[in-house]
């Protein structure tokens, strides 16, 4: 008689589950906290720091010079934007809706020319308006003159010019993607119902355009407000913004106290206008 061979039953074997280590999120935000820190907090600490000496906020905020750099400052910065909102309201009107050859090409090279510098614009002008530049040349060639009729690049004038000509392409570029995204058939039922280009522009396009103009508009105000180069380069003689100050009293004068107050004055005021740019972006879906 054969025998059964009892076969035993298999052998489970309890498998303890894997414990994941975990890196708690704090720990990897600790790293770029750490570089934000050091590279910006901290120098923007010691600044507050500086400008807190005995009597330095009482004797800058009382000085006529911090006055008029404000004045300078906010009345450059808003005429400037308003220069960049008009100015690149028409040329995106132009270069989205009338028809030439090179219009991509214009639209492409406004994304590159955002990343120029300021100063290069600024040169550029130099060059073309400076006192010895082509303008004043060609006119001492033709007339036998002993100087040219060009002097604007060292007055407010000159300094409020070479702005608008650097950021308005800053206007014109959220004006262009908005324009983009245009409904054209609303453009032609009222070219064909007969309202006149000026009519459709301020009926149809304005309207849809003036979130990207918010937008933009806000950003150049910020821009303008602490823009340092194009006042620098243009040697503007009376001209004196908030940045240009901070450099006089710091450098010039090496008044660190009174540099820094301007400079805590400066930064509250580009973070205010930063905090209505972000909330008109938001807006506008930027």
């Amino acid at each position: 008689m054969a025998s059964a061979q009892a076969t035993a039953p298999p052998v489970v074997t309890a498998v303890r589950p894997h414990r994941s280590r975990t890196v708690p999120a704090w720990v990897w935000a600790l790293p770029p906290v750490a570089v934000l820190g050091l590279v910006f907090l901290y120098p923007l600490g010691l600044v507050v720091q500086e400008s807190l000496a005995p009597g330095a906020y009482a004797e800058v905020l009382a000085s006529a010079s911090f006055r008029d750099a404000l004045v300078t400052t906010v009345w450059l910065a808003v005429g400037a934007t308003v220069g960049c909102l008009v100015l690149g309201f028409v040329l995106a009107l132009i270069v989205a809706f009338v028809p030439f050859p090179g219009a991509k090409a214009v639209s492409r090279f406004i994304d590159v020319f955002l990343s120029f510098p300021s100063f290069l614009i600024t040169l550029a002008l130099l060059f073309v308006y400076g006192t010895v530049g082509m303008a004043n040349g060609m006119w001492t060639g033709v007339t036998g003159a002993a100087e040219g009729p060009f002097h604007f690049l060292t007055t407010p004038w000159g300094v409020l010019l070479a702005e608008i000509t650097y950021f308005t392409p800053f206007v014109m570029r959220p004006l262009l993607a908005a324009f983009s995204q245009l409904d054209t058939a609303q453009l032609e039922v009222a070219s064909s119902l007969g309202a006149r280009p000026a009519r459709i522009v301020r009926k149809v396009i304005l309207p849809e355009a003036l979130p990207a103009l918010a937008a933009g508009g806000s950003l150049v105000l910020v821009m303008c407000l602490n823009e340092f180069g194009i006042v620098l380069f243009t040697g503007a003689k009376g001209v004196t913004t908030l940045p240009m100050l901070v450099y006089s009293r710091a450098i010039l004068e090496s008044d660190y106290a009174a540099a820094c107050v301007v400079a805590v004055v400066n930064v509250a005021l580009s973070v205010g206008l930063y905090a209505v740019y972000r909330v008109v972006s938001k807006r506008a879906g930027a």
